[in-house]
C-alpha cells in the first residue's frame, strides 16, 4: 500500500469513524474446504444489533428442522440471524449500505432474517438458495451479503440488493485466492466507500492475513479465540490485550471504545463448522457465542440432536438465555458510564488487568473444556456416526458446567 493510498485510506475511515456507531452492522468470514485444516467449511459471523438479548431456537421448517440465534423482542420469532439446518446448509449475513435499495414498490425493508428464516426451512444447496433468490428479489427489499455453506462443499457470500443479486464464489481462485473471504457492512460489486464496516473489515483482514500466512489454514480456534474476541483496532493500532494494563479492578481506565470488531452493539456470533463433502450433515456443528463475546462462554450445538437444546442457550417467549444475561450482567461492567456517549468507552481494568483479576482473565479459561469435550464428542461421531443420546448427555454437562462457572467466579 502507497503512503498516498494509505493517507486516502485513513482520511475515509476518520469519517466513518463517527457515522458507523449510529448504525448496528456485522463482521463476517466465509472459509472453504480448501482453507481449513480438515477440508470442512467454516462460516463465521460476529453479530452487532440494537437487541442486545438473544437465545437459540430450534425450528421445525417447511421441508428441514433449523437451529438459528432470535432476537429475544421478536416474540413471534419471525427473523433469525444465523443457523443451520438438518441438511448441513447453514447461513449468515451482513447488512449492506452501498447497494442499490431504491425501493418504487413500498416493499417493506428489514426483511434480511426473514429471508435467512425461510431458507433455512427450504434450502439443502447453494443452488436452492439461488432459487429462493431468483423468487424473492424485487418481493422482499434488502440489502444484504449473505453468507452460505452447505454439505456438498459449497461456499459463497451472495450480495443483494433490491432487485439483483451477485454471488462470489469462496471455492473460486481468482475471487477468493486464499480461500476465505471476509464481509462487512459493503458490498464488493455496490458503490466504493459508501458502505459501513471499513475499519473492521480491515482488522479482519489483518488478522487473517497474518493467521494465513503463518499457518496455511484458517481454523476453529483461531476464529473463536483472535477474531472474533479481538480488540485490535486497525486504524488507530490500539489493542487492548496488548495495553499498559491497569492494576486491578478498582483502577478503571476508560479507552474510546468504537469500531473495534468487539464493541457495545456486539450482542451474539457463531461459528458454524460445516462437513467434508459425502460426510454426515448431522455432524455440522454450531459454536455459539450467545451474548457480548468478551464476556461469554462457547455453547456447541448440533441441529441433530433435536429440539432440546442447552438450558443455558434458550428462553420462554420474550425471555432471553440464561448465558446471555449472565453476559449482559458483566458487560455493564465493562461500559458504567451510561450518561451522554458514555457506552462508547471502555473500562479497560474490567476485562484485563494486571493482577489477573479481570473478567477475560477469569472467564475464558474455561472454554478450553467446553471445547474439548464437544471435540473429542465429533471426533468419535465421526467414526461412529452421531449419537443424539451423547450428545443431550453433553448439553446436561454443559448447563452444569457454565452455571457453575459463572456462579464460582462472578457470583451469578
Amino acid at each position: 500500500m502507497t503512503n498516498q493510498i494509505k493517507k486516502n485510506y485513513k482520511t475515509i475511515l476518520i469519517l466513518l469513524l463517527f457515522t458507523q456507531s449510529l448504525l448496528f452492522p456485522c463482521t463476517s468470514a466465509i472459509v472453504s474446504v480448501k482453507a481449513s485444516p480438515n477440508g470442512r467449511p467454516l462460516l463465521w459471523k460476529h453479530r452487532d444489533s440494537s437487541g442486545y438479548e438473544n437465545k437459540l431456537m430450534f425450528f421445525k421448517g417447511l421441508k428441514y428442522d433449523f437451529v438459528a440465534d432470535v432476537n429475544v423482542r421478536d416474540t413471534l420469532a419471525k427473523s433469525v440471524w444465523m443457523g443451520s439446518n438438518t441438511t448441513g446448509f447453514s447461513i449468515m449475513n451482513t447488512a449492506s449500505y452501498n447497494v442499490d435499495t431504491t425501493n418504487t414498490n413500498n416493499i417493506p425493508r428489514q426483511q434480511d432474517g426473514a429471508v435467512m428464516k425461510r431458507a433455512l426451512a427450504e434450502c439443502a444447496t447453494l443452488e436452492d438458495f439461488e432459487a429462493l433468490l431468483d423468487e424473492l428479489v424485487g418481493v422482499w427489499a434488502v440489502a444484504s451479503n449473505y453468507g452460505v455453506i452447505d454439505a456438498n462443499g459449497g461456499a459463497a457470500y451472495y450480495e443483494v440488493d433490491i432487485d439483483s443479486y451477485k454471488k462470489f464464489d469462496v471455492n473460486d481462485t481468482l475471487i477468493a485466492p486464499d480461500g476465505y473471504l471476509i464481509r462487512s457492512n459493503y458490498s464488493v460489486s455496490g458503490k466504493d466507500l459508501k458502505g459501513q464496516g471499513y475499519i473492521r473489515y480491515e482488522t479482519a483482514k489483518e488478522l487473517f492475513s497474518e493467521h494465513f500466512t503463518k499457518d496455511k489454514h484458517i481454523c476453529l480456534s483461531f476464529l473463536l479465540k483472535t477474531v472474533d474476541r479481538s480488540m485490535l483496532h486497525s486504524l488507530t493500532g490500539v489493542d487492548v490485550y496488548k495495553m499498559d494494563l491497569p492494576k486491578d479492578t478498582t483502577n478503571k481506565k476508560f479507552i474510546a471504545f468504537q469500531d473495534f470488531i468487539v464493541r457495545y452493539s456486539t450482542v451474539s456470533s457463531m461459528i458454524i463448522q460445516g462437513v467434508e463433502p459425502g460426510e454426515d450433515p448431522a455432524l455440522t456443528t454450531l459454536w455459539t457465542v450467545l451474548g457480548f463475546p468478551v464476556t461469554t462462554l462457547v455453547t456447541p450445538v448440533w441441529v441433530a440432536a433435536g429440539e432440546n437444546l442447552p438450558m443455558v442457550t434458550i428462553g420462554s417467549k420474550g425471555v432471553t438465555a440464561p448465558i446471555n444475561k449472565k453476559s449482559l450482567q458483566l458487560k455493564e461492567k465493562c461500559f458504567p458510564v451510561e450518561y451522554g456517549h458514555g457506552l462508547d468507552y471502555l473500562n479497560v481494568s474490567a476485562l484485563l488487568n494486571k493482577e489477573e483479576t479481570g473478567i477475560i482473565q477469569k472467564l475464558f479459561p474455561y472454554e478450553k473444556e467446553i471445547m474439548d469435550k464437544a471435540q473429542t464428542l465429533i471426533k468419535n461421531w465421526r467414526t461412529n456416526s452421531f449419537q443424539q443420546k451423547e450428545a443431550e448427555e453433553y448439553y446436561k454437562w454443559l448447563d452444569e458446567y457454565i452455571n457453575s462457572v459463572y456462579q464460582k467466579e462472578f457470583g451469578i
